[in-house]
């Protein structure tokens, strides 16, 4: 019993050092964003009494009963002064979970509250034979909209009992609505008449010719996009029952570029001046396996489809440690939150393992959307467009120099 006193103490004092640990930007500079020294979000800050049984008489040795994996895919939102982030809470079970851990500063000293996210359990289950009940859901997007609810969509899985291999799953986007990120409302899962399988969809903060917009992800199955050709975007008139009849496509997957793969929109459009600003994330193939990394493009304020504006190659790829974890030479971000006074913190998650945090302008991040030239397409035009460039500042060093 005295051990087990003793142990809880220790690991006490080793979290609180943690919780406490001041983050640092690093000497990378792009002019873009900067990024941090530390993860602002690891299985280690995860509270001691979501883990273990503190109770020396049930647990004298202090073994961890409920052990996690990992922390990742944060939703993010600032809400009664603070920057909340609703992570994926991945356990040694695989189950994933949601919780809110919260910060003064968005860059250091996040903090889960009391208790993890009770969502329930998907309505639709109540129809569905046991073998096929949801049994993950992670990735949440939250959205504050205009018409004054918080909304988190995210990934509702479950097994595809169709199909007997036991990897094969049906995905769907989920949907729960709050006013206070504690009491959580479920509706039922979007459908969408088009695709069978939906991932990475994100609700749109403002209505679109009187009602509800979504970007989603069309999907022919669990992992492959199939005929899907990147980011699509649809309507419902009741956000209560959810029912996308039509999805037009927007940001599409390009042969040798970083969306080749797959694409799917991440944080909630930026409303600016000049067009939405979107952040997605686009996957390669590589020899190592399918890379990760983040870009952005614009879209037009009164036609949230078209596309305006589409910076070439990626906004933020894997660095460092980032690149190692449970699926390594990944970044993944499903949570931005800008301020009044136009401060930009885009939450990643590096690996599928660990939060990061990378900050910027609304000035910065605009001049990039909108004067970063486009993918020239193929290596000889590349080459021309660098040419260009590097013309252009031998003409201003010999005349300025």
């Amino acid at each position: 019993m005295k051990q087990a006193l003793e142990r809880y103490a220790i690991e006490k004092a080793k979290q609180e050092r943690l919780l406490s640990r001041k983050n640092e930007p690093t000497q990378e500079y792009n002019g873009i964003f900067t990024r941090y020294r530390h993860p602002v979000l690891t299985r280690g800050h995860v509270p001691l009494e979501w883990r273990y049984d503190l109770n020396p008489e049930t647990n004298p040795l202090f073994l961890e009963r409920l052990g996690i994996n990992a922390v990742l895919n944060a939703g993010a939102i600032y809400h009664d002064g603070k920057f909340c982030l609703v992570a994926r809470i991945e356990g040694n079970d695989r189950k994933s979970f949601f919780g809110v851990a919260e910060s003064d500063n968005g860059i250091d000293g996040f903090r889960f509250t009391e208790l993890p996210c009770e969502i329930g359990e998907a309505l639709e289950d109540a129809s569905r034979p046991e073998g096929a009940r949801e049994t993950n859901v992670y990735d949440m997007r939250l959205t504050k909209h205009e018409d004054g609810w918080i909304y988190g969509v995210f990934c509702s899985e479950s097994k595809d009992v169709s199909n007997p291999d036991l990897s094969a799953a049906v995905a769907a986007a989920g949907i729960v609505r709050t006013k206070d990120l504690k009491t959580w409302e479920r509706l039922p899962n979007l459908v969408t008449k088009r695709s069978p399988q939906q991932r990475n969809v994100v609700l749109h903060p403002e209505f679109v010719d009187g009602k509800y917009a979504f970007y989603t992800r069309p999907m022919d199955d669990f992992i492959e996009t199939g005929s899907g050709s990147g980011i699509g975007f649809g309507l419902c008139d009741d956000i209560t029952h959810a029912v996308i009849d039509e999805e037009k496509m927007t940001s599409l997957r390009k042969y040798h570029q970083i969306t080749e793969a797959k694409n799917g929109e991440g944080a909630v459009p930026i409303k600016t001046d000049r067009g939405w600003i979107h952040i997605a994330h686009g996957v390669r193939n590589t020899a190592a396996g399918l890379r990760y990394v983040l870009y952005a493009f614009a879209t037009d304020l009164a036609d949230p489809t078209r596309v305006i504006a589409e910076p070439g190659g990626l906004l933020l790829g894997p660095r460092g440690t980032e690149r190692v974890g449970d699926v390594s030479n990944v970044v993944f971000s499903n949570g931005c939150i800008v301020r009044e006074d136009g401060s930009v913190y885009l939450y990643y998650a590096g690996s599928d393992t660990r939060m990061y945090v990378a900050t910027t302008t609304m000035e910065r991040l605009v001049d990039y959307v909108f004067s970063t030239p486009p993918d020239a397409g193929r290596s000889a035009l590349c080459v021309t467009q660098r040419v260009e460039l590097i013309k252009k500042n031998q003409a201003y060093l010999k005349k300025n120099g």
